[in-house]
This record gives structure tokens, sequence and C-alpha cells, in this order.
């Protein structure tokens, strides 16, 4: 019986694809998804745990764990071709054309074809679809590395550290637990040791909300690609509250589809400071997308949202 998540075809598909993971990373990639509550004792196991805690295909194939060359070896498995320079979302879109019919096996297909081009009636995407993909996958791997870093934390093979910042990075970290808190960063060494620290002396572990208004995403007229995302803050068995966050990211001109980050706006709420009837199961980004670019378009982040 399919999971609430995946359809029948969908978990068919990714069990196929999963098998061209190791041993290794395929429990890897469960302690990931399960958030290390599933302790599979072979790959089967490893494989049934990751679909069931999966919500969706994007969620699954996005992950940091489930590499671009994974994707494309299944995809030539199956007689799907691609550019070999496809993109990793690209190659996702793919996976999930070719899951719900739209493609064939050994369909012929142009180097120049445009994934995101109307096909079988396919909606046409947006550039905000596309932001928005971006955000999220960038979402998946900032959450993903950052909480590796924590003393328990599954460990990532990728290093936490200034090399993903700007140099003139700038971080604004306000926190509302008892009272009000404000700090500020600048650099990309500080920005990066503070936003460690939370996670590797405090204990803090960020669980975001990356579906519907849990995340926003714009992007200003001076190509700023700004990230809004809520979610929930634990330690340990006890969720402390909420936070919201603020990226904003700028395309690096030396290395081709990376993006590093220039400004943090991180705001934490504790639980006995909430507003009432504000769901800390399900947080949320006010702002709407039109509604952060407006906020953000042309200023400083950092100077922009009051804790």
């Amino acid at each position: 019986m399919a999971s609430l998540g995946l359809s029948e075809r969908e978990q068919a598909g990714c069990r196929q694809l999963l098998e061209f993971l190791d041993t290794e990373e395929l429990l890897a990639l469960t302690d990931t998804v399960t958030n290390r509550l599933v302790h599979p004792e072979n790959r089967q196991e490893a494989i049934h745990a990751i679909l069931v805690y999966s919500q969706s295909v994007e969620e699954l194939l996005r992950r940091r764990k489930v590499y671009r060359d994974t994707i494309f070896k299944y995809l030539a498995a199956e007689g799907i071709p691609v550019p070999p320079s496809s993109e990793k979302h690209l190659l996702i879109d793919r996976v999930k054309q070719y899951w719900s019919g739209q493609l064939a096996a050994c369909a012929t297909v142009s180097e120049d074809s445009k994934p995101h081009a109307e096909s079988h009636g396919e909606r046409k995407k947006s550039p905000q679809d596309d932001i928005r993909a971006l955000g999220e996958e960038f979402c998946q791997w900032y959450f993903e590395l950052l909480n590796s870093q924590h003393p328990l934390g599954v460990k990532s093979e990728e290093t936490w550290g200034p090399q993903h910042f700007w140099e003139d990075a700038k971080m604004k970290f306000c926190y509302n637990t008892l009272e009000k808190n404000k700090e500020e960063y600048v650099g990309a060494e500080m920005v990066s040791l503070r936003l460690l620290s939370l996670v590797k002396e405090e204990y803090l572990l960020f669980h975001p909300n990356l579906h519907g208004s849990g995340l926003k995403c714009a992007m200003s007229r001076h190509g700023l690609v700004l990230v809004a995302v809520a979610g929930t803050v634990h330690r340990d068995n006890a969720c402390l509250g909420i936070f919201e966050q603020v990226f904003g990211l700028i395309s690096c001109p030396l290395r081709k589809n990376t993006w590093k980050i220039k400004v943090v706006d991180l705001k934490i709420v504790g639980q006995n400071a909430l507003e009432p009837g504000v769901q800390i199961e399900k947080p949320t980004i006010k702002y709407e997308s039109n509604q952060l670019q407006a906020l953000y378009d042309g200023k400083e982040l950092t100077e922009s949202r009051e804790c």
C-alpha cells in the first residue's frame, strides 16, 4: 500500500533509484530522513524507512545525500536521455515527468531542449517556481549541514565553515525567551562561528517547515535571492520554540551554480514568549514573496526587521 507521501509508482521508482546508493550511504540517508528514529538492519529496511518517512518525491531527491550522479545513473538505466551537464534540479524534473507518465523510455531529447517548456500539457514554470526550488534545495543543504555539527548529529561529508559565506557577510540574531536580546556579527568567520555555536555548544537543532507558507522566496532587482523559512527549535527531546530565518544569497561568479550567503537574519522565539494563536506545529512566514522582495529590495537585511 502506498504511503501518504508517495504514490505506488513513485515508491517503486524511488526504490529502484535508491538501489544505486551504497549501503553506508543508504544508512546515512535513513538517519537524515527519519531523524535517527529508525535503525534498519539491512538495505531493504533502510529503503522502506526512507520511503515511509518521505513526504514527497521532491523532498527526497533534493536531499544532499541523494547525489546528482545517482539520479543521472538511474535515468540512464531507465533509458531516459538527458544532457550529461544537467543540474540536479533539472534531473529531478525529468524523474518526476517519467514517473507521472509524461516521458517514454528511449525518447529522443535534444541538447537544447528546455526542461521547463510546456510538454504533454505540463504547466510552464515561472521564474518564481525556479526561485522557490532554489530556496528549498538551499534550505535542505543548509539545515542538514548545520544540524550535522551537533555533537550527536549525523556527520556530513561536507565541512561547515566561512567558505559558505561572502567575506563581508552580516548577521542579525534576535531571540526572545524571557526577554528580548539582539546580537550582530560582521564577516564570514564571525557569522559562521556564531551559527555553529548554536548547534555545537548550545545543542540546538533546527527543523525547517519547507511546505506551504513555511518557505517564501523572492529575488531583488539587484539579483539578491531572498529565502525566508520558518521552523521549530529543539534541544534533546524538547521543542523550545519557533524560528524565522531569512537568507540573502548571491551567486558566485567563479563557480557555476554556487550560491554563497551574504546576509542572515535569525529570530528565535521561545514557547513562553509566543503570541496567542501561533501554531508551533507548523510555523509560517508572514510575508508573501512580493512583500519580502519589497521589504528588502535595495536595503540591508540586517536593518530591515525588528527583533
